[in-house]
């Protein structure tokens, strides 16, 4: 799993090179990524639609981040790249490969800038089919509004976790863990009136 440097000017080099060699094709009636198991169940189509946003929440240790890394292992077992940008580095490749991510095409993306978050989001989303960031701030509505369009724009999926000020697709809440299983609620655009609930084997 490729970690990108702290420094910004080579930060900026890998995110170009993530970007040109991962820049994805998607055909005009490709239109979902698939999200095999229990998950694709309850979400609407089987998967996630591609230029939409997601946003995945839950108390800490309730199993977010759980629900993002199956999300981002559904993109590279579907031959897409992902990129996972994290608050802090508490993110194990372990973890990534024990939930399903293929290391060599996913990249962890830390310690980026408070004032860079959004640019570096959206660099991703030129030429990565699957963004999963933390959200280490409340961002200006303007650059959610930016970010929504950019991933629309380039046929990806973006996947935030903690607040986020605009509209997104789909939203995925963590309830907790029961035993081995994680309880996930799902709401959104063709969940319906109510929304589902799926239990997740650890």
């Amino acid at each position: 799993m490729a970690e990108l440097p702290r420094r910004d000017r080579e930060a900026r080099g890998r995110l170009r090179e993530v970007a040109g060699r991962a820049a994805p094709v998607v055909p005009a009636q490709d239109l979902v990524l698939p999200v095999p198991g229990p998950l694709g169940d309850v979400l609407p189509a089987a998967g996630v639609r591609r230029g939409s946003v997601v946003v995945v929440d839950g108390a800490t240790g309730f199993g977010a981040t759980t629900l993002v890394l199956r999300l981002a292992a559904a993109a590279t077992t579907a031959g897409e790249w992902a990129a996972l940008v994290e608050r802090d580095a508490t993110l194990g490749g372990q973890a990534a490969a024990e939930a399903g991510v293929e290391p060599a095409r996913c990249a962890v993306v830390r310690g980026v800038p408070r004032n860079s978050w959004a640019t570096v989001v959206a660099a991703l989303l030129d030429g990565v089919g699957l963004v999963a960031a933390e959200v280490p701030f409340a961002p200006k509505l303007s650059d959610a509004r930016r970010l929504i369009a950019r991933a629309r724009e380039r046929g990806a999926v973006l996947v935030v976790q903690g607040a986020w000020p605009a509209e997104a697709a789909l939203r995925l809440h963590a309830r907790g863990w029961r035993g081995d299983e994680l309880s996930v609620e799902v709401e959104g655009r063709g969940v319906g009136a109510h929304p589902r609930v799926t239990a997740l084997a650890g």
